[in-house]
């Protein structure tokens, strides 16, 4: 059993369901140093000067440990140059939830290309880079190097090669098992669940004016709108109130009922522009929903190819399919037979045995 120390400067959503997920499972001795999750611009900016003298705490009262993991909203470069005489020659492996070198803007939002760095920095300085998806780390290696173009002196050329040769994807728990076995009731209509975060990267605008046509059309639903929502990307007025008579739930749900909604739940969409995994999807499909997924980002990658055509919808055709699958619940449900069951391969003790096996590697290699 080796002893690890996991660094997570943001311990709140997908973030805290993968750490809380590895831990509860791991067959290692983990410590975990965590801040809370917020202000996460100065986490990546300065975070790294507490949470390295965390460690260095750690290490005083502990010892060293074997192995070291880093979430990706730190700059790890900075954490490896504050803790040098704690943490010596132990490795060090980065997680990259997500990066910022493929972020979205805002409206009215300046690119922060010191964000971006951050994120290189990242990358070259750990001995191992865990990614949550193939989506992702495909993505970043092809977008760095027109990021790297635009500054006053070339990086090193074979830096890539070495970043992707330290690679290792590995998808982040999440509790699968009990969702897909989990019984499921019914409405008189389909049950329509909105549960990703309401930032504008989630694109929840597309999705509500989708559903409020529906709605003036005739269409019957019902609508859960779940997720974090912290006032970006709310409803409109004039969405609001197509939409007020289908409403059965707004707000952030306690985890017991927000199991409830989900098994109860026929369909789950998105229209998101930024993914590099996709829990809240995940759940609601092991929980027996009816996805209507954008087939881009990291969504081919979490429905397997036989089920893409039944899932995955093209660019543009958000509102024709969720037409047919309002309109035809149970023939949609009948060409997704058996993708409820295939997320069983995302289950938090698969996850916890691949994190723990990186591990042995990581020591091994060192």
């Amino acid at each position: 059993m080796a002893s690890v120390v996991v660094v997570e400067p943001w311990y709140g959503g997908s973030h805290r369901v993968w750490l809380d997920g590895w831990t509860a499972r791991t067959d290692h001795d983990i410590a975990t140093l965590t801040l809370p999750d917020r202000f996460w611009k100065w986490r990546m900016r300065g975070g790294a000067v507490e949470l390295a003298a965390q460690f260095e705490a750690h290490v005083d009262t502990h010892g060293r440990p074997d192995a070291v993991v880093v979430s990706g909203l730190v700059d790890a470069a900075a954490f490896a140059g504050l803790t040098r005489r704690s943490l010596g020659s132990t490795p060090l492996a980065l997680y990259m939830h997500e990066n910022q070198v493929l972020y979205p803007l805002a409206p009215n939002q300046r690119p922060e290309t010191d964000l971006a760095l951050a994120n290189w920095r990242s990358v070259l300085a750990a001995d191992a880079v865990w990614w949550n998806s193939a989506f992702h780390r495909d993505a970043l290696l092809e977008a760095l190097p027109e990021l790297l173009a635009r500054q006053p002196e070339r990086a090193q050329p074979d830096a890539l090669a070495r970043v992707r040769a330290r690679s290792t994807v590995l998808w982040p728990g999440v509790d699968t098992s009990d969702l897909i076995s989990a019984p499921r009731s019914q409405g008189s209509v389909p049950l329509v669940l909105w549960n990703q975060r309401w930032d504008h990267d989630k694109n929840p605008r597309a999705v509500f004016s989708a559903l409020a046509a529906h709605a003036r059309d005739g269409l019957a639903f019902d609508l859960v709108l779940a997720g974090e929502n912290h006032g970006h990307g709310g409803l409109s007025e004039d969405l609001r109130s197509d939409l007020a008579d289908r409403i059965v739930h707004e707000g952030w749900l306690p985890a017991a009922e927000y199991r409830s909604w989900l098994t109860r739940a026929d369909i789950v969409v998105s229209a998101a522009d930024h993914e590099f995994f996709g829990i809240a999807l995940v759940e609601a499909i092991a929980a027996g929903a009816v996805p209507v997924l954008p087939d881009r980002l990291s969504f081919p990658e979490l429905i397997e190819a036989q089920w893409h055509d039944g899932a995955l919808y093209p660019d543009g055709a958000l509102r024709r399919r969720l037409a047919s699958v309002l309109g035809d619940l149970d023939q949609w449900r009948t060409r997704l037979v058996g993708l409820r069951a295939s997320m069983s391969r995302f289950d938090v003790a698969a996850a916890a045995a691949a994190h723990d096996q990186a591990v042995d590697r990581l020591i091994a290699a060192d």
